[in-house]
């Protein structure tokens, strides 16, 4: 028997919208272009797009949640289920939470990645999404190799990427503003963080040959990795050297091309696209786009951007909604190495988005599957039964 019947929707298959219907047995796709037949739960899909579930490889915006405001915690295992409940509502089914282990105490410290890292993996099977962890490595945190060198080992990691804002931290540090966010976020006095910036800066000549060891552990472990903010084409071609194919946020159009040309997968922010352009003052996102130089969109520090990105594209003329759905979809599960979901098509994964496109700019979610279970509905009207059907009644959720 069929789980769940999906009618009539304008469904995105292959590249094209067709109306059409799904059909869900299990955590997957059964069938594209099903009939009804037994099933135990039917959705009315008529009038709606239905879409693959959005795959973030990038989303650091949990750490509100841990730390709505400097110096204020709420327990790990809270601010983790209401993540949960924000990318699914936001259309996100499968979740890297990306993880920066700076060099730094406080919110971004060892301490706080080994909680996260455990949270995750203990609450992970009462996720709604499919939840994994993106540790991000500051490269100057030469004292934390060992131990993420073990986590690389034993497969932990599902995404790994090398960050280097030292250069931005010394720079901010003449800014009263920025300086003050940063000592806040560190719970350190500001004798003592300069100190500290001053300890990390002299043991630079240490950074590269680090860098090294660390790609070669997480090649030997298979886990996919990426480099943050590439500022050149030679740094983009040296992190590719060494395994690293993911070039995450590079900081101009040239650092872009030596990806593009070497068929490297190119993320961009979503936010960026949203709010046109980059909050930094850097690379504008969907100019980048438009000239083939970005792959793959990440919600970066806002779970509802991936979606509205995706319209905005096509409001703009930039790509039709199709293809700037594969920025969100497939391509971020190829670059990350799912190749079970981010398509609708017969035997894959069971992550599929009901979406109310009437309102321009604004799509409403109606409804969200993930791995085969309806996690999120907003109107029980477009929900029945089989044998309600049958009998013309409705029967509400």
């Amino acid at each position: 028997m069929t789980d769940i019947f999906i009618e009539g929707g304008r469904t995105l298959v292959g590249s094209e919208l067709t109306e059409t219907s799904l059909s869900i047995s299990g955590t997957d796709i059964a069938q594209v272009d099903a009939t009804c037949g037994r099933a135990r739960l039917a959705i009315d899909a008529r009038n709606l797009l239905v879409l693959p579930g959005i795959v973030d490889l990038h989303g650091d915006a949990f750490e509100r949640q841990m730390m709505p405001r400097a110096g204020v915690d709420f327990p790990i295992d809270v601010a983790l289920d209401d993540t949960d409940r924000q990318v699914i509502s936001n259309g996100i089914t499968t979740v890297f939470h990306a993880t920066t282990w700076s060099w730094e105490p406080g919110l971004r410290s060892g301490d706080n990645a080994r909680r996260l890292l455990e949270a995750i993996e203990r609450q992970r099977p009462h996720f709604a999404a499919d939840t994994r962890f993106h540790l991000r490595h500051e490269t100057y945190n030469l004292d934390a190799e060992d131990e993420i060198g073990q986590w690389l080992a034993e497969g932990r990691v599902d995404l790994f990427a090398f960050n280097d804002h030292m250069g931005g931290t010394i720079g901010d540090m003449a800014n009263p503003r920025k300086r003050n966010r940063m000592v806040e976020r560190t719970g350190l006095s500001s004798e003592e963080f300069d100190k500290l910036v001053g300890h990390i800066v002299s043991r630079a000549a240490d950074v590269p040959a680090s860098i090294t060891r660390l790609a070669a552990v997480a090649r030997a472990a298979e886990v996919r990795m990426l480099s943050h903010d590439d500022q050149t084409p030679a740094m983009r071609r040296d992190f590719r050297d060494m395994g690293v194919k993911l070039a995450e946020f590079p900081v101009n159009e040239e650092t872009a091309r030596e990806a593009a040309a070497a068929g490297d997968a190119i993320v961009y922010g979503a936010p960026n696209v949203v709010r046109g352009g980059s909050h930094t003052g850097w690379t504008k996102a969907s100019d980048m786009i438009g000239k083939g130089l970005c792959t793959v969109l990440a919600s970066d520090y806002y779970y509802p951007a991936p979606l509205l990105a995706a319209f905005r594209l096509a409001a703009d003329g930039v790509l039709p909604l199709t293809e700037g759905w594969t920025l969100i979809s497939s391509a971020p599960a190829e670059a990350t190495g799912l190749t079970d979901r981010g398509t609708l098509a017969a035997g894959r994964r069971a992550d599929i988005l009901l979406v109310d496109d009437s309102l321009p700019l604004r799509p409403r979610l109606v409804a969200v599957i993930a791995a085969g279970k309806l996690v999120h509905l907003t109107e029980a009207t477009r929900l029945h039964s089989t044998a309600a059907m049958s009998r013309g009644t409705v029967v509400a959720a």
